[in-house]
């Protein structure tokens, strides 16, 4: 590591947390400065000094089974169910929806935990889903499939969603490890060529460090997604906080996250690649956020202070979006949110001094 970044960069260093200058180099290699988005969901509480607003209650998310979840995986334990707004019947799903588009949601997360063959049973939620989108078309719902098949595939893409997600897993050591499912690799590449087979908008996750904190079977995720060209990638980061004491979780390194963003980006060129919602807190999100703004990811989530500025700082047009970045421009989101502030043209907003990271 080093603590003075290339003058011919452009861009300081991030005192709290120093990047590695040779990937910082490669990063900036093979990236363009194309836009980049914001994304600013209301699934938990967010504060930036660089975003005014985080858009509360425009995207809530929703379990149908509340905080419940058969499989009860390593790196959650349900827990990521907890905080959702429970919705465990069709009429409470309606219910549900009414009441947050009265306060202002222009759209919303469903999912819900597993049964023991990493299916969320949504079948008999599918009329609702219907009514919901001839009611209010203009609401968007982005909906987490977990394994489907090509029959519940196509009975999504009737009820009117807008998005499909699945996380793509490609090492059936954590399958059987972490997740506790018999079932192989093989049915999470079959999901994934069913959900873009009924001509939905498809938006995979690979959960990055999923198997106890190290990178396992990312990259052949990687390769599923490349031969079933979705329409965009999110890549998130295991949150090491959710594990149990008897299964501890490593912080993934962010190194070994920077250069998966970086394999990923010549992966699938011209394919919208997004940072999500999920990964860790501190030093470690600081710095895999500015990676992924360093490699030209197209999107990222709760951006880690300073992330904003280094984006202006490397000349990336910038966009903040309420919404969910999987979703993002193709439902009615509503007006962008910049916290910066008024800038003469050609030049940055006047953001605080930014921090961008070599090391």
């Amino acid at each position: 590591m080093i603590s003075e970044p290339d003058p011919s960069w452009g861009i300081e260093a991030f005192d709290a947390a120093p990047l590695d200058a040779r990937l910082v180099g490669e990063l900036l290699a093979q990236a363009t400065p194309s836009p980049v988005r914001f994304h600013v969901p209301s699934f938990k509480a967010y504060r930036s000094s660089e975003i005014a607003s985080c858009g509360m209650g425009r995207w809530p998310a929703v379990s149908i089974t509340g905080p419940d979840c058969a499989l009860a995986c390593d790196h959650c334990k349900a827990k990521i169910l907890a905080p959702m707004i429970p919705a465990p019947t069709p009429d409470a799903l309606w219910r549900v929806v009414n009441e947050e588009i009265a306060r202002g949601a222009h759209g919303m997360l469903l999912t819900g935990g597993s049964n023991r063959r990493n299916e969320v049973e949504y079948d008999p939620y599918l009329p609702v889903l219907r009514r919901i989108k001839d009611s209010f078309p203009r609401f968007g719902i982005a909906l987490h499939t977990a394994l489907t098949d090509e029959t519940r595939a196509r009975a999504l893409a009737e009820a009117g969603i807008d998005v499909a997600m699945m996380d793509v897993i490609g090492a059936q050591d954590t399958l059987t490890q972490v997740y506790h499912l018999k079932r192989p690799v093989a049915d999470f590449e079959a999901s994934l060529a069913a959900l873009v087979a009924s001509g939905l908008r498809v938006v995979p996750h690979i959960v990055l460090g999923l198997h106890y904190g190290r990178l396992l079977g990312e990259w052949q995720a990687l390769e599923m997604v490349a031969r079933h060209r979705p329409h965009a990638l999110v890549l998130v980061v295991a949150m090491p906080f959710y594990a149990p004491p008897t299964r501890p979780f490593a912080t993934p390194n962010p190194e070994a996250v920077g250069r998966f963003f970086l394999d990923a980006r010549r992966a699938l060129p011209g394919l919208p690649i997004l940072l999500g919602c999920a990964r860790p807190p501190g030093r470690a999100r600081l710095k895999i956020d500015a990676y992924a703004v360093l490699a030209g990811l197209n999107a990222v989530a709760h951006p880690a202070e300073g992330v904003v500025e280094l984006a202006h700082r490397l000349g990336r047009e910038v966009h903040v979006m309420p919404g969910c970045c999987a979703l993002a421009g193709e439902v009615a989101l509503g007006a962008e949110i910049l916290g910066a502030a008024e800038a003469p043209p050609g030049r940055p907003p006047a953001f605080p001094v930014p921090v961008v990271t070599h090391g």
